[in-house]
């Protein structure tokens, strides 16, 4: 079959693979219905070191399933599942506190040798645990929206949670990606009147508005500090989400959070220290946030995809064949795509 390969920094390469196959009763194979391109994937793509030997990638993806190992009880043939972007039993003791990124038994995609999403097919370690059946056909139109529940929305959503987001609070979002826009859809959806993005491309800040933003600040550091400090009285909102990684963003979050307020962060960090220091500590600051637990989720935020309630998979912005990824990764690399859908 044919997958994506990363070989180092802005080398993506599509190319032919081994079918997977069971290799444990408690596997099944998925075939790819739909996949996409992650912003955590843009890390390796701006900064791997090149390698002689390509390694799979891709952590997205929904499909059908083809073939079921014998210990698996609640998937058949023909059904269309998405993967969370980590599989897992759903039964061990992390799991079962709804820590499924910390599953005893789980792991990730396009590491140790397992498959990767970007590709035609996938193995599915401990498949009972990790499919979440959807119920649609092969064809629905509610594909894209549905993909998102493997990472993006949920994503999201558990910064939202995490932070403590309610119909009492205000909430700013740090970033105008995918992430930062599930997280204003997020937000909206737990009852915020009150939801400030910070961002500065239009096309995605309209896209916020949508998906229920209040005030855009396109001003960064010091200067949108001080205008959202402006937005709400000079206190900063009870609930910053920060979905962008970067210490300068984490930098920003600490300066908007209102006393007593709490930071969420799920943006992947590429910094090692946070400056927690003495106004945070007076301010009674709260960290929080984390890598998601996508499959924790799931079932919650389902049913308002299937009725027609949200449509976050508006983030999709352009779509691409298996053998266009490469250009897809350039594309987003390049900030002329938000988040490229692939259709193998």
């Amino acid at each position: 079959m044919r997958a994506t390969l990363i070989y180092g920094a802005g080398d993506v390469r599509v190319e032919n693979v081994p079918d997977p196959e069971i290799k444990l009763p408690t596997d099944a194979v998925v075939r790819v219905l739909r996949s996409c391109v992650c912003g955590s994937d843009l890390w390796p793509y701006g900064s791997k070191p090149h390698a002689e030997h390509g390694e799979r990638i891709g952590h997205e993806f929904l499909g059908v399933v083809e073939d079921t190992g014998s210990e698996v009880s609640n998937l058949q043939r023909g059904d269309v599942v998405v993967a969370p972007f980590v599989w897992a039993d759903n039964t061990c003791d992390f799991c079962r506190e709804g820590l499924q990124t910390s599953c005893r038994h789980g792991g990730l995609w396009a590491a140790e040798g397992n498959d990767g999403g970007q590709g035609e097919a996938v193995r599915v370690p401990q498949a009972d645990g990790t499919l979440v059946k959807l119920g649609v056909g092969e064809d629905s139109a509610l594909l894209p929206s549905l993909l998102t529940l493997s990472d993006v929305f949920p994503t999201g959503y558990h910064c939202a949670v995490k932070g403590g987001v309610n119909a009492r609070t205000t909430v700013t979002v740090i970033g105008d990606g995918a992430v930062g826009l599930s997280a204003v859809l997020s937000a909206k959806r737990l009852g915020a009147e009150r939801v400030i993005l910070m961002g500065r491309h239009k096309d995605r800040t309209d896209l916020g508005r949508d998906f229920g933003a209040t005030h855009i600040v396109a001003e960064r550091g010091e200067e949108g500090i001080e205008r959202i400090r402006e937005l709400t009285g000079g206190d900063g909102t009870h609930v910053v989400l920060e979905c962008v990684g970067l210490a300068q963003a984490m930098d920003t979050a600490l300066s908007v959070v209102r006393d007593g307020g709490t930071v969420s962060r799920v943006g992947a960090p590429q910094y090692e220290q946070v400056n927690l220091g003495f106004p945070s500590f007076m301010g009674n600051v709260t960290l929080t946030g984390g890598v998601a637990p996508a499959r924790a989720y799931i079932e919650d935020l389902l049913p308002d995809i299937l009725d027609g309630t949200i449509e976050p998979g508006r983030v999709f912005d352009r779509t691409v064949g298996l053998d266009e990824v490469p250009a897809g990764y350039q594309a987003m690399a390049d900030r002329t795509a938000l988040k490229v859908l692939i259709k193998p």
